[in-house]
């Protein structure tokens, strides 16, 4: 799997244990984690515990997650990237989040531009889905621009809302 990719203002890089500290500060705010299937981190172990369990996933080619960086700053602003891949299906479901500091600037549609091209160009993935909490709007504005389809509606046991499905079909 690829390591970096480049879009026009971001560095998407696979994620490193040294990303840490920057990816606990974004973690642990619970404005970001509100709708994330992980409660805010509280210690920083935590963020180096979760990205080696990613890193393990990277390996095993089970998910892969990336590290997004800021061009102009050299900044970790978020993360993304496939939170599993379905290699019978060829199917992957798309992960992301920013730091408050970078919502509404466009980030988060040209991180998931540059991974749906990843997926559908190189990675053989003919069908990208993403669940998000009913109440996160803004994350369903994201995929609505980038043309992702309501699929439906079920209850999660890790989430404490209803999760919409949503889809990308190449």
């Amino acid at each position: 799997m690829i390591e970096q990719i480049i879009t026009k203002r971001l560095f998407l890089r696979k994620m490193k244990l040294e990303d840490a500290n920057n990816l606990f500060q974004i973690w642990s705010d619970p404005d970001v984690t509100k709708y994330m299937n992980i409660i805010n981190l509280t210690d920083v172990k935590q963020a180096q515990e979760m990205i080696t369990l990613l890193d393990e996933l990277a390996k095993e080619q089970k998910a892969i997650r990336f590290s997004i960086i800021e061009k102009t700053s050299l900044k970790i602003i978020g993360s993304c990237g496939f939170n599993s891949f379905n290699k019978e299906n060829n199917t992957a479901e798309i992960g992301y989040e920013l730091a408050k500091a970078y919502w509404g600037k466009g980030f988060a549609q040209e991180s998931i531009t540059a991974l749906i091209h990843y997926a559908f160009t190189t990675l053989n993935i003919k069908k990208i889905e993403a669940k998000v909490e009913s109440a996160n709007k803004n994350s369903i504005k994201v995929l609505e621009k980038l043309n992702f389809s309501y699929v439906g509606t079920s209850s999660e046991a890790e989430t404490s809302d209803d999760t919409s499905l949503y889809a990308l079909i190449q």
